[in-house]
C-alpha cells in the first residue's frame, strides 16, 4: 500500500523524536554508586568518617550539583558490620539488584578481601577506601579493583623513614588479621638498617595487653642501642596502655603511625614520638584541604579526621573519572580512563598506578608535640614523603 509523502514524513519525524527522547532519557539516567562500609561494628568510627568525607567530596567535585554530564549521582549506603560474609553479599546485591555502576568501600581489610572476587564476577569497579592490606592490590587483586586508600607498603615505607637507623632494634605489636599481618610484613620489608627481633600478634578484640607487653619487653630489654615497640592497630582496644607498664624502665620507646583524633589522645603520653601518617588536617597545604577543613568546621564544629580525607579523595576520583568519560559508566571505559589518572585530593595529587591501580600519594613524617589547645598529641610535620620517594612494590600477578 502506498503511504502518502506527508504521512511518511510525519512517521519519520516521530521516529526521530522518539529516538532522541530515548537518548536524552538514557543520558539523564542516574549514576548509581554503592558505598559499603562499617556503619556498625569494630571499625564504625572509621566508616562513619569515610561516609562523611565521601558525601563532602561529591559535593566539592560536582560544585554542589550532585550531577556529572547531566546525570544525577545517587549514593546507596550499605552496612557491612565489619563482617566479610556480609560485605560480600551486599556487594553482589549492589551490583545485581541495585544496578550500581560502581562501588566504593569497605572499611575493613578482611571485608575487602572477601569482596574482590565479586567485583570480578560482575565485571564492575570496586574503588577500595580505606581498607589497607597490601594483598588487596597485591596477590588477591583483579583489574576491577582501584584504591585511593594507602596500602600497607606505603604505611611501612613512610614509617621506616622515621625508624630505620643503625643500632635500632624493633619489636612489633599488631592485630592478628590481614591489616596487622600485611602491615608487619611490609614494614619488615621496608627496613634496611634496623632489625626486628619479635612480632606480637593479638586478637582484634584484645583489651588486656599485659601478657603481650611482657613478651615484647622480654625480647627487647637486653638488646643494645635504641629499642622500639612499633604498634600497628586499628579500631577497638588501646595498645598504648602498655605504657602504663613502664617500658621506659627497660629503655624501650613506643612508636606508631597516624590514626583518628580520638585514638591520638594516647599520643600525648609520648612527646617527641616519631612516625608517619596518611593525613592530619593541619599538615597538607592545598586548596582541596582548605575547603575540607573550612566546610567540616562549619558543618560539624570539628576538624576533618583521618578517614574523612580518604572518603573525600575517593569521591573526587569517581567524579573525575566520570567527567573524563562524559558520564559513560561502562566498565572498560572507566578502567582505561582511571589507569594512570591523576586527581587533586586533600593530600594533594594522587595518581592511580596502571600496574595495580594503587593510588600513589604523599605520606607525612611527624613528631608528636603536646599542645594544651588540643586533647590529642599533635603530629607536627617533619617532612612530606612524596610518592616518587617511596618504592612501593607491585605485588600482583598481572
Amino acid at each position: 500500500m502506498h503511504v502518502p509523502f506527508v504521512r511518511r514524513t510525519f512517521l519519520g519525524l516521530a521516529v526521530a523524536l522518539a529516538a532522541s527522547g530515548i537518548a536524552q532519557a538514557q543520558q539523564a539516567k542516574e549514576i548509581r554508586i554503592a558505598h559499603i562500609y562499617s556503619k556498625t561494628g569494630p571499625l564504625e568510627a572509621y566508616g562513619k568518617q569515610t561516609a562523611t568525607g565521601f558525601m563532602m567530596g561529591l559535593d566539592y567535585a560536582t560544585q554542589g550539583t550532585m550531577t556529572v554530564a547531566g546525570r544525577k549521582l545517587v549514593v546507596i549506603e550499605k552496612d557491612d558490620q565489619g563482617k566479610p560474609d556480609v560485605g560480600k553479599s551486599l556487594l553482589a546485591a549492589a551490583y545485581g539488584d541495585d544496578k550500581a555502576d560502581i562501588a566504593v568501600g569497605p572499611t575493613s581489610s578482611g571485608v575487602a578481601l572477601a569482596m574482590l572476587p565479586v567485583a570480578e564476577e560482575y565485571k564492575k569497579i570496586l574503588l577500595v577506601e580505606p581498607a589497607v592490606a597490601d594483598s588487596i592490590t597485591g596477590d588477591k587483586w583483579n583489574r576491577y579493583i582501584f584504591r585511593t586508600g594507602r596500602n600497607s607498603s606505603q604505611d611501612a615505607i613512610s614509617n621506616a623513614v622515621a625508624l630505620d637507623k643503625e643500632g635500632v632494634t624493633i619489636a612489633t605489636l599488631a592485630q592478628d588479621y590481614a591489616f596487622g599481618r600485611d602491615g608487619v610484613a611490609a614494614f619488615k620489608g621496608a627496613l634496611k638498617k634496623a632489625k626486628i627481633v619479635h612480632e606480637e600478634y593479638l586478637p582484634t578484640s584484645t583489651t588486656d595487653f599485659t601478657a603481650g607487653a611482657q613478651r615484647l619487653f622480654d625480647k627487647l630489654k637486653d638488646q643494645p642501642g635504641r629499642k622500639v615497640i612499633f604498634i600497628i592497630w586499628a579500631g577497638a582496644g588501646n595498645p598504648f596502655k602498655i605504657a602504663d607498664l613502664d617500658p621506659k624502665r627497660h629503655g624501650i620507646e613506643i612508636a606508631t603511625g597516624g590514626n583518628i583524633l580520638p585514638a591520638m589522645t594516647s599520643y600525648k603520653q609520648f612527646p617527641g614520638m616519631e612516625g608517619a601518617t596518611y593525613y592530619y588536617f593541619g599538615i597538607p597545604k592545598n586548596p582541596v584541604n582548605e575547603w575540607l577543613v573550612s566546610n567540616h568546621y562549619s558543618k560539624y564544629k570539628t576538624p576533618p579526621d583521618f578517614f574523612t580525607a580518604g572518603g573525600m579523595s575517593a569521591a573526587i576520583a569517581v567524579v573525575e573519572a566520570l567527567k573524563k568519560t562524559g558520564g559513560d559508566t561502562s566498565t572498560n571505559k572507566l578502567i582505561k580512563t582511571m589507569e594512570g589518572m591523576s586527581f587533586e585530593t586533600p593530600k594533594g595529587r594522587m595518581t592511580f598506578r596502571p600496574e595495580d591501580h594503587q593510588a600513589m600519594q604523599s605520606m607525612y613524617h611527624f613528631k608528636v608535640k603536646v599542645d594544651p589547645a588540643f586533647p590529642w598529641g599533635v603530629p607536627e610535620l617533619v617532612r612530606e614523603i612524596k610518592p616518587e620517594e617511596m618504592v612501593v612494590p607491585v605485588r600482583n600477578k598481572r
